[in-house]
């Protein structure tokens, strides 16, 4: 089946030459053609993963990137001129699973978009998937990407689902940061360092609407570990 790609761009000359280049990789492109309505294109289109410009006509890539995540977990990398680190961090905490700076090569866009897609699917690849993994009196959906506990359900972005269950499945014991690293995104020649503090930041605020806020533990020098918490009776 052919990967479906949606790409957020203004540029024509950049969207069409990403396009060109992807489909020779058999993705199947598509973009918006009017940017004051990105929804209903990526709606209608259904990718498995968005390549989102920040700087748009209207508005920014930020943005549409709130709306997306509203209804949907689908990896999104950003795009942008800016190289201030602000934006790279905005970019992650919006829900962003990879930021790349132009002007880029289009062989680094490739590898991390087959390495998120890699990530972002790999359970529905297991021939004998799990459904789910229980950890600290909650239920982690490895196929919905969410966590389940005292009566409500929170959505995980693709990076904070990989990372806890990654953990989970190490409970108890040290995960280094260089092995997460190297488990999420393959390369890390690639990877700012940040943009995993910044992802296990959001996840621990995420996990104490769950009273999990103290459940993930940073070994100082080492990584980090998923422990079991006792619960006040």
């Amino acid at each position: 089946m052919e990967e479906k790609i949606f790409i957020v761009e203004d540029d024509s000359a950049i969207f069409n030459s990403l396009k060109e280049h992807l489909e020779q990789w058999s993705f199947q492109v598509a973009g918006p053609e009017n940017f004051q309505d990105i929804m209903t294109p990526f709606t209608q289109f259904n990718p498995q993963l968005v390549i989102m410009d920040i700087q748009l006509p209207a508005y920014d890539g930020f943005h549409w990137c709130r709306e997306i995540r509203a209804l949907s977990n689908v990896p999104i990398i950003f795009l942008s001129s800016r190289d201030h680190p602000m934006d790279i961090v905005m970019a992650m905490n919006m829900g962003g699973d990879d930021y790349i700076q132009k002007p880029f090569h289009t062989d680094v866009l490739l590898a991390k978009i087959q390495a998120t897609l890699r990530r972002a699917y790999a359970y529905a690849e297991l021939d004998e998937p799990m459904d789910e993994l229980k950890w600290n009196g909650t239920t982690i959906d490895l196929k919905r990407c969410v966590i389940k506990g005292r009566n409500q359900e929170i959505e995980l972005t693709k990076n904070e689902f990989f990372i806890l269950s990654i953990l989970v499945e190490s409970k108890d014991e040290i995960v280094s940061r260089d092995d997460l690293i190297r488990k999420l995104w393959d390369d890390e020649r690639f990877v700012n360092d940040n943009t995993l503090t910044v992802n296990v930041t959001r996840l621990r605020q995420k996990l104490s609407d769950l009273g999990l806020e103290e459940a993930i533990v940073t070994k100082k020098g080492m990584g980090y570990m998923a422990v079991t918490v006792q619960e006040n009776t």
